[in-house]
């Protein structure tokens, strides 16, 4: 029997490289002296990201932001660059039809990443791109060396008239092989297409797992998704139930492979966004940043297990923790989607969902569908339960108008630095540090680079203090519609913990 020795830090290099970040962290164990030196926290060296096709309208108008935060301790080289998906083979199936049956292993010759689109010069200074019409394809990115640490790309689309006007935005997302998306729909006014992207040089194997009011909706064409190697495929969800549901969960469970995954929402009458997924099932869940003049907001939440979840629903707003007037608690069935209408619940003030356990904890996700505007001048856009900003967040692609900084400290106070990054076409980088008083949420007019041209990035660090969670929200005027797209800001994942011990630890692979 062969023995290959590997020492624990080129092995979390590798696992870095791989997956684009990792946390490594032993668990406790009382009683024992085997407990490493505290971790150090090293840059990553390799990420991935993937950004779905923007839209299929002619009338839209779609903007590219790359931006890397400069990182200590990564050295000199490396790049981040963006390239087209392979487009889909001539004989590939409708959307819904049965995809992945009676097809290759997805190795074909055809299927090899398309020609770069935008590439990255230098940490700390955004670099832009453009596209316009229905014709754009899915991008697949790779960073590394120093570019790869807290690497982030915006994609953000105007559509001017039509089913989903409005503004839509999305953060293009690392590949992983569990997603969530409460707050999806198939109702008549509604089409949702959940967007699958794979980075890698073979096939995926994707289920589309869908839960409705009453339970799972039965679907045979949604198991077996094959996505062939650096290409995307957009998914009608209509196609995979006859059912009409209002408020549907999308659960999407790679068997093979690694996707990028997120649900484009569009309303005949309401506009439409992006639904980005949900953090993973937690007893509580945070969802930040509802705009001050949000006309509607519907909580969207579901548990994945058999027990039901019983949730105290409060909103931080920017003087403290407030209970919503009818609605102190949600029920939550099991295996359920449920649904509530909180109306104009930040009556004016800023504001940000938190959702706890009323008694014994149940992993629950969650996401707001947030309306602003009245009559036929009305826009959507989605907040998705997010994790703590953490370390570092990043958010690309902001203007020196129409961005806005929504941050809260669900428990304990909190002090963050905000930096806005140079402009995208010139601009000196500025800071400045907040503090986020317990229990509320501030709204901030991000600062802006002295002499800005072009667009800028915003890092957010935490100085001190309990978990700060964030979102940033673009708007534009859209021939009198509110336009507007809202992005979380959970932790870039920009470093991994790496044991430091007093002798050379290994593990053994056979």
């Amino acid at each position: 029997m062969n023995r290959t020795t590997l020492s624990l830090i080129a092995g979390t290099t590798a696992l870095a490289a791989v997956t684009g970040f990792a946390a490594l962290s032993a668990p406790d164990a009382p009683g024992t002296d085997t407990a490493a030196k505290a971790a150090a926290q090293l840059p990553v060296e390799r990420t991935s990201l993937l950004c779905p096709a923007p839209s299929t309208s002619d009338l839209a108008e779609t903007s590219y932001t790359s931006f890397t935060p400069v990182t200590k301790g990564t050295g000199s080289g490396g790049k981040a660059e963006l390239r087209e998906a392979a487009e889909e083979s001539a004989d590939a199936p409708a959307d819904g039809e049965g995809k992945g049956k009676d097809k290759d292993d997805g190795k074909s010759g055809e299927d090899k990443p398309g020609k770069p689109v935008l590439t990255s010069k230098e940490p700390g200074k955004p670099v832009t791109g453009d596209s316009s019409g229905g014709e754009a394809p899915a991008l697949v990115g790779t960073a590394d060396g120093r570019f790869a640490p807290g690497w982030t790309v915006q994609e953000t689309t105007e559509v001017a008239a039509g089913t989903g006007r409005g503004l839509q935005g999305v953060n293009c997302t690392a590949p992983d092989t569990d997603f969530w998306f409460p707050g999806a729909s198939t109702d008549a006014d509604r089409t949702d297409y959940v967007h699958l992207t794979n980075p890698d040089d073979s096939a995926a194997v994707v289920d589309l797992e869908l839960y409705g009011k009453d339970g799972a909706l039965k679907s045979a064409v949604g198991e077996g998704i094959t996505v062939p190697p650096h290409s995307s495929e957009p998914v009608l969800l209509s196609t995979l139930t006859g059912e009409r549901q209002t408020n549907l969960t999308v659960h999407v469970n790679v068997r093979s492979g690694r996707v990028g995954a997120a649900v484009q929402a569009l309303d005949d009458k309401l506009g439409g966004d992006w639904l980005a997924a949900s953090t993973d099932p937690s007893g509580s869940l945070v969802l930040p940043g509802i705009p001050a003049d949000a006309t509607s907001v519907r909580l969207v939440a579901f548990t994945p297990g058999d027990a039901d979840a019983d949730l105290k629903v409060r909103l931080a707003s920017p003087s403290g923790p407030i209970t919503p007037a009818g609605h102190e608690t949600v029920h939550v069935k099991g295996g359920m989607t449920s649904a509530v209408d909180l109306g104009d619940v930040t009556r004016g003030e800023a504001g940000s969902l938190v959702l706890t356990p009323t008694d014994r904890s149940v992993p629950v996700v969650a996401a707001l569908r947030v309306v602003r505007g009245k009559g036929d001048k009305q826009e959507t856009a989605f907040i998705p339960a997010t994790r703590p900003l953490g370390t570092r967040a990043t958010s690309a692609g902001n203007s020196g108008k129409g961005s806005t900084l929504s941050l809260t400290a669900p428990g304990a106070a909190a002090t963050v630095k905000v930096t806005a990054s140079a402009g995208s076409e010139g601009g000196t980088p500025v800071s400045k540090t907040y503090t986020i008083k317990a229990g509320t949420t501030q709204d901030i007019e991000p600062p802006a680079p002295g002499g800005l041209k072009g667009t800028y990035a915003l890092t957010v660090e935490t100085v001190s203090g309990g978990p700060v969670y964030g979102a940033r929200t673009l708007t534009a005027s859209e021939g009198g519609v509110p336009a507007f797209t809202v992005q979380t800001l959970p932790d870039d994942r920009g470093t991994v913990a790496v044991p430091e011990a007093d002798e050379d630890l290994s593990v053994l692979q056979r």
